[in-house]
C-alpha cells in the first residue's frame, strides 16, 4: 500500500460492523502512513455536552452571540481533546493541511472564530479521535469492515448526520448487505 494511500478518504462501516463506537460510522482520514492511520467520526452527534459548554471552559466568550454549533464524537482516544476539521479558507497557528482542500485545527482561536460567525466556511467540530496501528487499518478494511470512498464537502459538511452513513453507502453501485466475509477456493 503507497504511502498516504487513505489519506483524505472516508471509510465507511459495513453494516455487519456491531463495534457501538463504529457502528453505521463515517470516518474521515486525517492522515495515513507506515505508522498507521488518524481520522474522525463525522457522523456521531454528542448529545450530552454542547458547544457552549466546551467555550465556557475555555472562556471564549464577551458580548457577541454564539453561533449554535454541534459537537461530533470523533472517536474513542481522547474524547476530552478537541479538533475542527475545516476548509481551507482560514488557517490558524498548528494548521495541518490534510490535502487541497480540507485541514485540521485545534487552536482557540479556531473555536472563537466560529463561536463568533468568524470561522472556516465550512468546519466540523470533534471531540476525540479515531487511531490504527500500522496494517490494522488494512487489515479491517481486508477483513470488510470498512469500505473507502473519496470524500466530498458535500457528505462531511452538508449532509445531516443521521443520513451521512446511507448516502455514503448508497454512492456504491451494490447493495452492500449481499457482501459475504467468508471467502473460499476453488
Amino acid at each position: 500500500m503507497a504511502r498516504d494511500y487513505l489519506t483524505g478518504k472516508c471509510l465507511i462501516a459495513m453494516p455487519h460492523l456491531e463495534d457501538e463506537r463504529f457502528k453505521h460510522s463515517v470516518v474521515y482520514i486525517c492522515a495515513h502512513n507506515d505508522d498507521g492511520a488518524m481520522g474522525f467520526v463525522v457522523n456521531k452527534q454528542i448529545k450530552e455536552f454542547y458547544f457552549s459548554d466546551l467555550i465556557s471552559q475555555f472562556n471564549i466568550g464577551g458580548e457577541a452571540p454564539v453561533e449554535p454549533i454541534i459537537l461530533h464524537k470523533g472517536g474513542p482516544l481522547e474524547q476530552i481533546r478537541g479538533f475542527v476539521l475545516h476548509s481551507l479558507d482560514a488557517k490558524y497557528e498548528g494548521t495541518l493541511v490534510i490535502d487541497e482542500k480540507l485541514a485540521v485545527s485545534s487552536s482557540l482561536q479556531i473555536l472563537n472564530d466560529i463561536a463568533f460567525g468568524n470561522g472556516p466556511v465550512f468546519n466540523l467540530v470533534a471531540l476525540g479521535y479515531s487511531s490504527w496501528d500500522p496494517k490494522q487499518l488494512e487489515n479491517e478494511i481486508i477483513r470488510n469492515d470498512w469500505l473507502v470512498t473519496d470524500t466530498t464537502a458535500d457528505l462531511l459538511f452538508k449532509t445531516p448526520d443521521d443520513e451521512k452513513w446511507q448516502r455514503a453507502i448508497d454512492e456504491f453501485s451494490f447493495d452492500v448487505n449481499n457482501i459475504h466475509l467468508r471467502t473460499g477456493r476453488a
